[in-house]
C-alpha cells in the first residue's frame, strides 16, 4: 500500500512501463485467436463447397434452374475423361443428371465406389441418375440401386420424376428388355406410369432423360436407334414435351424439334440431344440422319440447361483445352392441351 502512494517521477515511469508491458503481453497472447478462427471457418466452408457445390444458392434469376450433366461417364480402366468432366460440374451449381452407363464395365459395387464415386460421386447428393445398359451387368442392376438408394426410384424399375421450378423432369428407364421392367410398349408399367404422371402436370414444361436415344446418327443403327422407345415418345409428344436427353452413343448430337416418326415439327416437336460425353470414350458417327443439326465426336463435356418459365437455354461446356461448343435457346411448347 505504501508503494502505491509514492508520487515521484520514477514511480510514475515504472507504473507506465508496467501497464505498457502487460498490454503488449496480453495482445501477443490472444491476438492470434481471432484470425485463426476465421481462417479455419473459411477453410471449412471451402471444403464443404467443394464436396457439393450448393444447388440451392440463389441464381441471377430467381426463376431460373440449372440442370447439368451427361451420360457414359466413368471407365475404370482410364478415369481421365470422367475427372475432366467432374471438374466442369464442380464449377456449375444446380441439379446434376447422369444419363446411364455411369460405372464401366459391369456396374458393379466396386466400380461404383472406386470409379464413379471417385469422380462424379462428389456430386452424389444433387444428382438424378438414370440406368444404362452397363448397369445391367448384373441382371437386376442391384449395385446401381444399392449405390443410389431412394434417388434411383423404385427398385427394379428406376423411373421417377421431379420438378425444377415450372419444369417437370422425368427420368426414364430405357432398358426396355431389362428383367422386372416389363418393357416400354403400350400398357407396360412404365408407359402407364408415364401417361399418368404427364396427366398430373398439364401446365408444366416437360423434359425427359434416359440412356438410349430414339434418334441418332451412330454408325451401328442397332446401337444408335431404339424404336422400342417410340411409344414413350408418343406420350411425351402428346403433352408437348420440349426436350429429351440421352447418351449411349459416346458423342454429342443435337436434333431439331421433331415428332416420334422423325418428321420436323418446329411448333410442337421434341428436341433430342444425345450427350454421351461424360468421359468413358469417343464413338464415331455415321452420315447425319434427318433433322440432325450439330455433331461432335472428339470432345468430352457436359450440357448445361437453364430452365425458366416457358423457355430453356442449352450450352455444351467442353473439357479444359477443347474448343467445341454448342448453345442456343428454345421455347417450351404450349401446354394447354387435354390430359392424356
Amino acid at each position: 500500500m505504501r508503494s502505491l502512494k509514492r508520487s515521484g517521477p520514477g514511480s510514475r515511469l515504472s507504473s507506465t512501463l508496467f501497464v505498457v508491458q502487460r498490454t503488449a503481453w496480453l495482445f501477443l497472447l490472444f491476438a492470434p485467436l481471432g484470425p485463426t478462427d476465421r481462417a479455419q471457418s473459411a477453410q471449412t466452408a471451402a471444403v464443404r463447397q467443394r464436396l457439393d457445390p450448393s444447388p440451392s444458392g440463389p441464381p441471377p434469376d430467381a426463376q431460373a434452374f440449372i440442370l447439368v450433366g451427361a451420360g457414359d461417364i466413368a471407365g475404370c480402366k482410364d478415369l481421365r475423361g470422367a475427372r475432366a468432366t467432374a471438374k466442369l460440374i464442380e464449377q456449375i451449381p444446380g441439379t446434376v443428371f447422369a444419363a446411364g452407363d455411369l460405372a464401366y464395365e459391369q456396374g458393379s459395387a466396386a466400380e461404383f465406389q472406386n470409379c464413379y464415386g471417385a469422380t462424379w460421386g462428389e456430386f452424389k447428393g444433387r444428382t438424378k441418375p438414370a440406368l444404362g445398359n452397363h448397369e445391367y451387368g448384373e441382371p437386376t442392376a442391384s449395385a446401381y440401386f444399392q449405390y443410389w438408394g431412394a434417388q434411383a426410384g423404385p427398385v427394379g424399375r428406376g423411373y421417377y420424376s421431379f420438378d425444377l421450378g415450372t419444369w417437370h423432369v422425368l427420368a426414364l428407364n430405357t432398358n426396355c428388355g431389362a428383367k422386372d421392367l416389363g418393357g416400354c410398349g403400350k400398357g407396360s408399367p412404365q408407359e402407364e406410369w408415364l401417361r399418368k404422371d404427364l396427366a398430373e402436370h398439364p401446365d408444366a414444361c416437360i423434359l425427359a432423360f434416359g440412356h438410349h436415344a430414339l434418334f441418332s446418327s451412330g454408325v451401328f443403327k442397332s446401337h444408335a436407334i431404339h424404336p422400342e422407345l417410340k411409344v414413350l415418345w408418343q406420350d411425351l409428344y402428346a403433352t408437348h414435351a420440349a426436350l429429351v436427353l440421352a447418351g449411349h452413343e459416346h458423342s454429342y448430337e443435337r436434333f431439331a424439334p421433331q415428332d416420334p416418326d422423325g418428321r420436323a415439327d418446329a411448333a410442337n416437336g421434341i428436341r433430342e440431344i444425345v450427350v454421351g460425353t461424360g468421359g468413358r470414350s469417343h464413338d464415331p458417327l455415321g452420315f447425319a440422319i434427318a433433322n440432325s443439326e450439330v455433331r461432335n465426336t472428339d470432345t468430352y463435356g457436359v450440357i448445361k440447361l437453364t430452365l425458366t418459365p416457358g423457355r430453356y437455354k442449352w450450352e455444351f461446356v467442353p473439357e479444359e483445352g477443347q474448343t467445341f461448343r454448342d448453345s442456343g435457346s428454345g421455347e417450351c411448347p404450349h401446354h394447354g392441351v387435354p390430359a392424356i
